[in-house]
Parts: structure tokens; C-alpha cells; sequence
């Protein structure tokens, strides 16, 4: 495809389909439903970080007279999937794991009542030791989180259990050969804390179970078919007989990709015979849903005096929380992904501590590897006297750079995000005292997966987009370009509609930078059905092969004649020429382009309280091609802004006995507008010629370097090297007085 071809209405900044219903106040969140004969279920959560449970006694809430049911582990169906990690999750089995984890639900007549009566659930535990952080966990005999978790990927099988879940490997070329042909070594150690979302809406579900077995539940998911799943995984039930519902979404950023709520709420409604509602409170969501994982990394990279790049290193271990699973994959994936040198070697354990299980945050892992190479990378160029965007330039990832993850890259943007960087206003800007600049790239692989999409025509010639992808950052605006683009027709001819499970095929969660990637090629092979259809109907009228048609701006045109039919005509008269038009994408995406990013920040340190602030901030991107500058924009922006909150104040603070002492947006310190300079962003297309419009993700990718980027600012305002986040005051302040 052409870089340079123009498009008709790609491109443009409309104003998105679903924000008149979203300024009015009548688009409907998690919380928004309300059934006839609704009862409310509430959650009992443990006040132990670590405990055995000797046993629950829930008779005095049983006999409370506004109580209708009490649900437990014990309630989950044999033929479902009671006992494992996600059913131990939802409702804890014979030990608890972290501080909030749930171990039983209430079901009454208000939801004041259901809380009261969680005080009469009586538990008695056996309190254990917590383990809290990556050093403890990972000692040798440190306590067990599982005494039937053994470390896979080891060279040989464990004979005792240990909290380290598994270990991984990536290598390529020789690294030791690497490292003897380096003049310069550096090698550094860095942490990261445990960090939340920060999405503003909480987890709610409303939910009905049915007796005919077609029961229906109602969400703020990014993934409605996976809670389907997941759910009817749990209660053994067919998906057939579970509808869900996704509600709009207020914030997720991967952290609404699991289910807490919905099964239990499910049970409850079950043993009621009545609707239920379920709603975390702010409390709730920090200590019990999953945020992104701490972590510990040591990065070690050598190069030559002229700034060749000869071997990088990696040893990283990340929090999963309770239960194994962390984005250690992707983190060992990303991290050295933005440098084509020849070699590397990476090492990453999973280990399980006792806070929740981990979630996806934007980008899962790579943020936290990336920020500890990209550090190392800035200390490199000073060590060498080379300007850090020159050093990364010498050393870019490109088309061909053979990635130590599997792929070889196709055409990327990395080169052209640098030259960006170093070509703007703000790079040529000189710094005052007690200021910092930092420059970080990022890099995530974008992935595709299955999407479907239903385009059905009106007889007016408007049609209507059936998808099945929940919208989580203006994905209805791009569909309905698309299909405008791919029809021929106006955009506002296209109602974009997120479907439930019952009225969509299946779609996975959106989430990986995927939708717009590969639900928008569901909406192209729809449009391009449509077109094939619109073109036969009309050859069906004028007595030609379909061959003989041509389709030009939503116009069918006679090629052997001098005749015309326009979209909304042949609409209008499909009952009669074989029914009504229906163009349909159900695809399995390949070729997911992935992107590369480069963030610049500039900080101001006041050196008496240790206060930082971001004076000015330009976030850079590979974009393929932006369907929707404005939403990209926004995109890259909303990466940075958390990014910042991640590196400078964000970070869960528990108490010696495992206890979270912070949670709420009062003390866990989430960036506020008046803490951000506004955010310059400069989009780059280098399209990804696996798709019709050269499309790659990017939604995730801009949260990766912001770490990095004001980290080296802060180390280069203070001129001391900082390797923990966050760079709170108190941190930074410490730093500068040791010093």
C-alpha cells in the first residue's frame, strides 16, 4: 500500500457516536441497571493478609430476616471449575491469601442490610506469616503461598514446592562473546512498586439466573464473551444459556479483563429466584481487584566507545499476587525489543506474594522491563559522551532486526519516532537549574485475534455495525470510518452497536491493542460483503454479471451502459431482489503490526521538599494509521499521564502485617490535571501492511517509556543516579540529603 493515498474519510475528527449519550447522562454503566425485584449481594473480604480458614459458620446471617442467601467457595458446582486458581480467587477455599480477598457473599433485601449482615458471618482463621515482597518470596525458606506449587522451567524438576511459579528464558547470539567485546559495561538493579489502574468506575454487575436456564448477566467488562466464558467455566453451565451484557465502560486499561463479581452474583440469584446487584466500593477495587505487578530487575549492557551496542542482559522477577501468573512473558518480550543488537539474554521468574492477583495494566510487563533497560540506556550515553537519541539511533530496531522473541520486524517506526524526537521543539529547549530532561523509548507487539462484525443495510441505505468488541477508548467512532470508507457512504450513514453475546459471534476481549487492528478488518470484510452484495443486486436489476458492475461512492454503475443505482435504491428495493443486505467479517487477525514509541520528559526538582514536576511532556508514536487522529492523540496522552502517575507517586503501601494502608484515590495519588503540563504528541504512520488501511494498535504502547523517561529526567535534575519508583518526595528528598 501507499504511504501517501489519500482516503475519503479515514482520517478525520469526527465527533464520536456514542458521546451525545455520554454528555447527557443516558448511556448506562456497570451500576446503571435495575430489575424488577432486585435484591443487593455484598462480599465479606478477609482482614488477613495470610491466613487458614478453620471454618465458616454464616447460620446468624442466615436467620438475619432481610437476608435471602449466604454463598462460599463450597457453592461452586462439582462439574465446574471449583478449585482452581480463578474459582480460589472469587471466593476463597481453605486459605486466604491477601488482605481483602473474598471469602463469602450475602444476598438481602437492601444493600444496607447485606452489609450488616456480613458481620454476622462468623470465621475463624489461623493467621500465617505474609509474604510481601520479591526478596522474601523468593528466600529459601521463605513461606509457602501453595505447598503444591513447584517452579516450572527449571533444567531440572523441583522435588520441594517453592513461591516462584515458573522461569523463562530468552537468549540470542552469545552474550558472554557480547560482553568481551564491550569497552563499557554498565550494570544497575531497579525496582518498581505495585500499582493500580486507577480507572474511575468500580466493578458492578447485575445479574439474573433463570430457571429455563437462559440467564443473563450485566457488566463494565472489556470482554464480554471471556466473562461468558469464565463464568459458565466456574457454574457449569452452557454458553448458550448465559447472555452477557456489556455495559459502557467507565475506565479499565486492561484491569477489567477477569471477573470478580459476576459469578458470585450469579450463585446468589440462583439460590434467591431474584435479580442481584453487585458493586465494589472504591476500598474494594485497590484491595481486591487485580493491579500490575511489582518487580525487581537487574540490567547489565555493554557497548564500544563509538556506541555500538555488543550484549543486554536481563534478570527480572515479577509479582503475580495470589496466585501464578504475572506478564512476565511479555516483560522479557519487550524489553529489549527497540535495539537490533545481536546479543541477548533474558531471564524472568513469576512468583507468587500475598496481594491480589495481578491484572493487565496497558501494556502488561513491558513497562516495568522497558524502564529499567531504557535507564541503563540514558547512563550509556552519558558514560559514552553520545547524545541518548543518536546512541538509540545507532543501535534501532528496524525492518529486518531479527527480535529475540521469534519475529523478524517488518517495516516499524522507531527510527522515525527518534528523528521526530530530535527534530522537536522541545529537545532543542534549554534546561534551567534544578531541571532534567529524559528520553525512553517503548516498544509493545500489538496482537490480533478473533473479531466479528455484522453490517446490516436499512432500507433507507443507512446500515447499522453489529460488533461484538466492548468500546473502552472511541473503537465505535474508527468502525464506522471503516465501514464509510470501505462502503463508499457518509459516516454518520453507520451506527456503530456493541452487541451482547447472544447477538454477536464471538470476538476476544479488547485488549492488546487488538480491536482497532483486527475488529476494524471485520468491519472492512463486512463492508466489502455489503459492496459484493449491493453489486449483485444491482446486476440482477440491469440483467448483467456482477462482473460488469463497478462500485464507486456508495453508486452502482453499469459499465455496459449508462445507468446508476445508489446505495440507499437497491436498500430499498431488497425485499424483492433476494432480501434484506447483511455484510458480515468473522476473521481470526494475523499480522498484528507492532509499535514503537519514544517519550520525552522535562522536570523541575525542588531540592528543599523533593517535589517533582513535569514542566513539559511530548509523547511520539508509530501509529501505521490513524483512523482517528483525535482519539490517537488521546491514546498517547492518556499512556503518559499514567505512565507519570506511575513513576512519580503512584504505589500500594502495606503495613508490616500485610495490610493495605492506602486504598483510595485520597492516598494512593493518582495524577490530577493540575499535576500534568499539557502532553505534545506527534504521530507517526508507518502503515503495517497487514491491514487494509495499515492499522497498528495503539493503545498500549504509550504507557511504556513515560517510567523511564521521567526517571532519567529526576537522576539528571538531582545529578544522582534513581533506581526505585515511585520518585515520590520523600524518596527523591532522601536521595538528595544521603548524597
Amino acid at each position: 500500500m501507499s504511504e501517501a493515498q489519500d482516503y475519503r474519510y479515514i482520517g478525520q475528527r469526527t465527533i464520536r457516536p456514542d458521546g451525545y449519550d455520554k454528555v447527557t447522562g443516558r448511556a448506562n454503566y456497570g451500576a446503571d441497571l435495575t430489575l424488577p425485584g432486585m435484591i443487593w449481594g455484598k462480599i465479606l473480604r478477609s482482614p488477613y493478609a495470610h491466613a487458614n480458614i478453620r471454618s465458616i459458620d454464616s447460620s446468624r446471617a442466615e436467620a438475619h430476616p432481610d437476608v435471602l442467601a449466604v454463598v462460599t467457595h463450597q457453592d461452586f458446582p462439582d462439574g465446574g471449575s471449583r478449585g482452581s486458581n480463578q474459582s480460589m480467587n472469587v471466593l476463597a477455599d481453605k486459605k486466604v491469601l491477601y488482605h481483602g480477598h473474598a471469602v463469602a457473599a450475602v444476598a438481602a433485601h437492601t444493600e444496607a442490610a447485606a452489609e450488616a449482615a456480613l458481620e454476622l458471618i462468623d470465621i475463624d482463621y489461623e493467621p500465617l506469616t505474609p509474604v510481601m515482597d520479591l526478596k522474601t518470596a523468593m528466600a529459601q525458606n521463605a513461606p509457602l503461598l501453595h505447598d503444591t506449587m513447584f517452579t516450572s522451567g527449571l533444567a531440572q524438576d523441583p522435588t520441594t514446592p517453592s513461591n516462584i511459579a515458573s522461569r523463562m528464558e530468552l537468549k540470542k547470539g552469545d552474550i558472554e562473546k557480547g560482553f568481551s567485546e564491550a569497552d563499557v559495561i554498565i550494570e544497575r538493579n531497579f525496582q518498581t512498586p505495585t500499582v493500580h489502574q486507577g480507572y474511575i468506575e468500580p466493578h458492578a454487575t447485575t445479574v439474573r439466573y433463570d430457571e429455563d436456564g437462559q440467564s443473563m448477566i450485566w457488566c463494565s467488562t472489556q470482554g464480554h464473551f471471556d466473562v461468558r466464558g469464565s463464568t459458565a467455566s466456574l457454574l457449569n453451565i452452557e454458553h448458550s444459556n448465559l447472555k452477557v451484557v456489556a455495559s459502557e465502560i467507565g475506565g479499565g486499561f486492561g484491569g477489567k479483563t477477569t471477573i470478580y463479581l459476576e459469578p458470585v452474583a450469579l450463585m446468589l440469584s440462583k439460590k434467591t429466584g431474584r435479580p442481584v446487584k453487585m458493586v465494589m466500593n472504591r476500598e474494594e477495587v485497590f484491595k481486591a481487584s487485580g493491579p500490575a505487578s511489582a518487580s525487581r530487575s537487574k540490567i547489565r549492557i555493554g557497548a564500544t566507545k563509538d556506541g555500538t551496542i555488543t550484549a543486554m542482559e536481563a534478570h527480572l522477577a515479577y509479582e503475580a499476587g495470589a496466585f501464578a501468573g504475572s506478564p512476565i512473558g511479555p516483560g522479557c518480550m519487550t524489553v529489549f525489543t527497540p535495539y537490533d543488537v545481536e546479543n541477548q539474554y533474558v531471564e524472568g521468574f513469576d512468583v507468587v506474594v500475598n496481594k491480589p492477583k495481578v491484572a493487565a495494566y496497558r501494556a502488561p510487563g513491558a513497562p516495568q522491563s522497558e524502564f529499567a533497560c531504557e535507564m541503563v540506556i540514558n547512563e550509556l550515553a552519558d558514560e559514552l559522551g553520545i547524545d541518548p537519541i543518536e546512541l538509540r539511533l545507532k543501535n534501532a530496531a528496524r525492518e529486518g532486526t531479527q527480535t529475540m522473541y521469534g519475529p523478524k520486524l517488518k517495516a516499524v517506526g522507531l527510527v522515525e519516532c527518534l528523528e521526530a524526537a530530535r527534530n522537536s521543539a522541545q529537545y532543542k529547549e534549554a534546561l534551567a537549574e534544578n531541571q532534567g530532561r529524559g528520553i525512553a523509548a517503548g516498544f509493545w507487539f500489538n496482537i490480533g485475534g478473533v473479531s466479528s462484525v455484522s453490517i446490516n443495510m436499512n432500507p433507507d441505505g443507512t446500515g447499522t455495525i453489529v460488533e461484538g468488541s466492548p468500546d473502552i477508548g472511541g473503537s465505535r467512532a474508527s468502525m464506522q470510518m471503516m465501514a464509510a470508507e470501505g462502503v463508499g457512504l457518509p459516516i454518520e450513514s453507520f451506527k456503530p452497536l456493541v452487541a451482547d453475546t447472544e447477538n454477536a459471534a464471538h470476538s476476544d476481549t479488547t485488549g492488546g491493542s487488538r480491536t482497532t487492528f483486527a475488529t476494524g478488518m471485520a468491519v472492512v470484510e463486512a463492508a466489502q460483503d455489503v459492496v459484493r452484495q449491493m453489486k449483485e443486486r444491482a446486476a440482477a436489476v440491469w440483467n448483467v454479471t456482477p462482473d460488469q458492475v463497478d462500485w464507486k461512492d456508495g453508486v452502482a454503475i453499469n459499465t455496459v451502459g449508462e445507468d446508476k443505482l445508489t446505495a440507499a435504491q437497491i436498500s430499498a428495493q431488497a425485499g424483492r431482489t433476494g432480501g434484506m443486505i447483511t455484510g458480515r467479517g468473522n476473521i481470526s487477525a494475523r499480522g498484528a503490526g507492532p509499535s514503537f514509541a519514544v517519550h520525552m520528559a522535562d522536570v523541575e526538582v525542588d531540592r528543599e521538599t523533593g517535589k517533582v514536576d513535569v514542566i513539559r511532556y511530548t509523547a511520539i508514536q508509530d501509529a501505521g494509521k490513524a483512523i482517528h487522529p483525535g482519539y490517537v492523540e488521546g491514546q498517547y496522552q492518556g499512556g503518559a499521564a499514567q505512565g507519570i502517575g506511575w513513576a512519580l507517586n503512584e504505589e500500594y503501601i502495606y503495613n508490616e502485617d500485610g495490610l493495605l494502608e492506602n486504598p483510595g484515590f485520597l492516598d494512593y495519588r493518582v495524577p490530577l490535571a493540575s499535576d500534568l503540563p499539557m502532553i505534545d504528541t506527534v504521530i507517526v504512520e508507518v502503515p503495517n501492511s497487514f491491514h487494509p488501511f495499515g492499522v497498528r494498535g495503539v493503545g498500549e504502547t504509550g504507557i511504556v517509556p513515560p517510567l523511564a523517561a521521567v526517571g532519567t529526567a529526576v537522576s539528571n535534575a538531582i545529578d544522582i543516579r534513581m533506581t526505585e519508583l515511585p520518585l515520590s518526595p520523600p524518596r527523591v528528598l532522601k536521595a538528595i540529603r544521603d548524597a
